[in-house]
């Protein structure tokens, strides 16, 4: 079960480490010109924070959990 659980994680960090490789590119190139001018920045970031708040709901509530069951034994 653990192992599971540190393979999702792995693959998260994974995904959120690719997705911050392209904050590292020049503001002046196009591609992110033409999305401030379209507003699409905006649904992005957007995007990427219910996807962390999620995750942090998600490891709270396995805290709470893993609490619960360490109380009862």
């Amino acid at each position: 079960m653990a192992n599971r659980f540190m393979s999702r994680v792995s693959l998260f960090i994974i995904f959120i480490l690719s997705a911050l490789s392209s904050l590292g590119q020049d503001s002046s190139a196009a591609p992110v010109s033409s999305m401030e001018s379209h507003d699409k920045i905006y649904v992005v970031m957007t995007v990427c924070l219910v996807i962390l708040i999620v995750f942090l709901l998600y490891l709270v509530r396995i805290d709470i959990k893993i609490s619960k069951k360490e109380k009862e034994g």
